[in-house]
């Protein structure tokens, strides 16, 4: 396999093919694989699980790199995923081995083409709410917003597939890949039998040193295959009333969970864009430096999670409101995936844009942002756009 053992004080030299060859060489069960523009990680085994009690999460995690560190591994990490619930059980380990590669993007064998299945696999497919539900549970939280309940409240959707033979999940995420080198690309096991595998375009927070970064997303438009169209698009969303509201409910909450960390907390006015495969949203990106070089990743994460772009305003009311609208359990949707080591440099991604496969199924997962000048015909076209994602990873449409 040709990859690279990441090294913080020296640049390792990096040969075409390093990290799709991570890629590659992912396997489902045992294997958990995370790419973002910084650098791919594959790592593999189990060394050492995260336990699950009452205990805080950071210290948990702190005390396990602690360990490993102690009993001799020199760069040990916790990968994995934290769920939507805060007391929902999480998936993280301490892998047995890690292997880091550049970005994708910087790899030239990431622009092949990756293959669509062959025979056109046939997928039974059940919408959870049905899209009439589904726009009346919009319906009913425009109302209540209107009479100043809450602010925002995120409603999702899923669509539960069967197949006939299980899904080719290293293809998958392949492809995932591919059609977003730039992105970030992850499938990592989210509880016995089940495998969660996405590709979101939103960074949670990132901590190098004394530094981090977050990225906030609210606010979207689907693509167009027509580029002028497309163009028109992205430009009506940097000006729509409700897209910039709903951007802005999100990176205020991010400013606010973020300035107790910081000595510096620097907030662009106004959002830019951040395109995907299928979609278009509202980004700003977020830096600062931290006041206490201690504060982990995990930890800042944990600070902004659920940040109003997965959940709503205020938060509580928020998430009864989904509890109330939503039937089913998010699990790791709209959670968190991610890594940090031993020095408490990481990087958390917000879960969206994902499924959790298990055996021959795969449920699929997308929500949209309700203001009280949302519309249920847009919301569930919005909703409908993000499943794009990952349905042309699958060579499936709705």
């Amino acid at each position: 396999m040709s990859a690279f053992l990441r090294d913080t004080t020296a640049t390792p030299f990096v040969s075409p093919g390093a990290a799709t060859a991570l890629l590659d060489a992912y396997r489902p069960a045992t294997d958990r694989f995370l790419a973002s523009p910084h650098h791919t990680l594959l790592g593999r085994g189990t060394a050492a699980g995260i336990p699950h009690d009452t205990r805080p999460l950071t210290w948990r995690v702190r005390n396990v790199l602690n360990a490993r560190r102690r009993a001799g591994a020199s760069a040990p990490v916790v990968v994995g995923s934290v769920p939507f619930a805060p007391d929902a059980p999480h998936s993280l380990v301490s892998p047995q081995s890690v292997q880091w590669g550049p970005p994708l993007r910087e790899d030239p064998l990431i622009a092949l083409p990756a293959l669509l299945p062959e025979g056109g696999t046939v997928w039974q497919v059940r919408e959870v709410p049905a899209p009439e539900q589904y726009g009346q549970a919009v319906a009913d939280a425009v109302t209540r917003m209107r009479s100043g309940e809450f602010t925002k409240v995120v409603l999702a959707r899923t669509l539960e597939l069967t197949s006939p033979d299980e899904p080719d999940l290293p293809a998958m995420l392949s492809r995932l890949a591919r059609r977003d080198p730039a992105g970030y690309t992850f499938a990592v096991p989210s509880g016995p039998g089940r495998t969660l595998i996405g590709a979101s375009p939103e960074l949670l927070v990132a901590r190098t040193g004394g530094r981090l970064t977050g990225n906030p997303l609210g606010g979207s438009a689907a693509r167009s295959t027509d580029l002028a169209e497309d163009v028109q698009r992205a430009a009506a969303l940097l000006e729509s009333p409700k897209d910039l509201h709903e951007h802005a409910v999100v990176v205020d909450a991010v400013r606010e969970a973020l300035a107790p960390f910081c000595t510096r907390l620097e907030v662009p006015e106004r959002p830019t864009l951040v395109r995907t495969a299928t979609m278009w949203h509202l980004s700003t990106t977020v830096t600062g430096e931290l006041t206490d070089p201690g504060v982990t990743a995990l930890e800042l994460a944990l600070a902004l999670h659920p940040t109003p772009a997965v959940c709503g305003t205020p938060t509580d009311v928020a998430r009864a409101v989904i509890a109330e609208s939503e039937p089913f359990d998010r699990g790791p949707y709209t959670g968190m995936v991610g890594w940090q080591d031993a020095d408490g440099d990481g990087e958390w991604v917000v879960t969206i844009r994902c499924a959790e496969a298990e055996g021959r199924s795969l449920r699929l997962f997308a929500g949209a942002g309700v203001v009280a000048a949302s519309s249920p015909e847009a919301e569930t076209a919005e909703t409908g756009a993000k499943f794009r994602t990952f349905l042309e990873a699958m060579g499936a449409s709705l």
